[in-house]
């Protein structure tokens, strides 16, 4: 039987990673709406962040089921059943609190995707293409913000918060369909690159890799959330602004797979993640000047620290499932994701309450200090990953 097509596989692992994306991370472009059913800045964030806290109860475990049952199935299940959780919350009107709950619930339903796809990309791709790869797959995620950017507000608008949810949820239940009938399982057998197929934390750059990831999402969600309400406040009209920061997604997009080619290009996924977390803080903290200065590069700024803060998230992905191989790498990418996940889902409603009392400015330079933290927990390189032929 001959073997599918690599690329096919990554794009499908694309779609059910974009799927849950746009409504785990798109949702900051409902916190208008929100705002204006009496809601704090705070509890906004707090909603919004549910799906992200939803997401830490069961990564790990989609991870461990990924390992045992496959991809295609973790994937397709996860995902299913997040949009019919979704269609639920649409056409029932709940409260805010029951709404929040909900959202947490399709978190931990459609982060199935998180830990499964990365596994496509390691079972289906050879290690010298492997950050390119890893940078599509990480591209959902700003890919799916942008069709959330483009879809939600107006959405919203006409049909308010019920439509948007029902829009989420025909995502979910159309990408699990698609999934179920066209993803092949890659094959198994590569073992970690250190670990050599045993348990990956014995590793303390394991672990070190987790902690980096973990600070550098403080920038990446505190930017991503809180960047359409400045621009809002500031006067911008929501559909000019929501464009606006789709446009940014896309090209986010395509900065996460010119950082994998780096990566692939300098053999080292450590190396660049270290260096582009530098430019991460110092991005960062020069737009946190602009705005507390209330320069008129101000936005521009703030949106090129947005761009930086979510170009290199490949990198720990990549580094993360090559150190665990194939037998470890659902389990571990669910650790990654959910470590993750855990600031991400704490990020909105800190930051919220940060920016309420002391103004953006503040907020985004203390969100940019945890980036410059991060280049001294990034490890130094290990030992290169070993190569192995991978189906056409």
């Amino acid at each position: 039987m001959r073997s599918p097509n690599r690329w096919s596989m990554l794009a499908l692992g694309m779609a059910a990673q974009g799927a849950s994306c746009v409504f785990m991370y798109g949702l900051p472009v409902l916190i208008p709406v929100l705002r204006g059913e009496g809601l704090t800045l705070a509890q906004a964030g707090m909603v919004v962040g549910a799906p992200s806290a939803g997401m830490l109860f069961t990564l790990v475990l989609w991870g461990w089921y990924a390992d045992r049952r496959g991809e295609r199935v973790t994937m397709s299940l996860g995902q299913g059943l997040a949009g019919v959780v979704l269609a639920v919350a649409a056409f029932t009107s709940p409260s805010v609190p029951v709404l929040g709950l909900m959202l947490g619930l399709a978190g931990a339903l459609g982060s199935s995707a998180n830990s499964a796809s990365g596994k496509v990309v390691l079972g289906w791709f050879p290690a010298e293409k492997r950050g390119v790869a890893m940078a599509f797959r990480q591209a959902a995620q700003p890919v799916g913000i942008a069709v959330a950017a483009l879809a939600l507000p107006g959405v919203a608008a006409a049909y308010g918060l019920r439509g948007a949810l029902a829009v989420l949820a025909g995502i979910c239940i159309v990408t699990s369909l698609l999934v179920a009938a066209l993803v092949v399982d890659p094959p198994r057998g590569e073992p970690g690159a250190v670990a050599d197929g045993g348990n990956p934390y014995r590793l303390a750059q394991l672990w070190r890799i987790h902690g980096a990831a973990m600070l550098l999402v403080v920038p990446q969600f505190t930017t991503a959330a809180f960047t359409f309400d400045f621009l809002v406040g500031r006067g911008w009209d929501p559909g000019a602004a929501g464009r606006l920061l789709a446009g940014v997604q896309i090209f986010g997009a395509l900065c996460r797979l010119a950082c994998g080619r780096w990566s692939d290009a300098v053999g080292s996924r450590l190396r660049p993640m270290r260096q582009l977390a530098i430019v991460n803080g110092l991005t960062g903290l020069t737009a946190a000047a602009a705005i507390g200065w209330s320069h008129r590069l101000g936005p521009g700024l703030l949106i090129a620290a947005l761009i930086v803060a979510m170009a290199g998230n490949g990198f720990a992905f990549t580094a993360v499932a090559e150190l665990a191989g194939s037998a470890w790498a659902g389990r571990a990418l669910g650790v990654h994701n959910m470590v993750q996940n855990m600031v991400g889902a704490a990020t909105p409603a800190v930051f919220g309450a940060i920016i309420a009392g002391a103004g953006y400015a503040p907020g985004f330079a203390v969100a940019a200090v945890f980036a410059l933290i991060a280049v001294f927990v990034t490890p130094p390189e290990g030992r290169r990953v070993r190569t192995q032929p991978a189906p056409a």
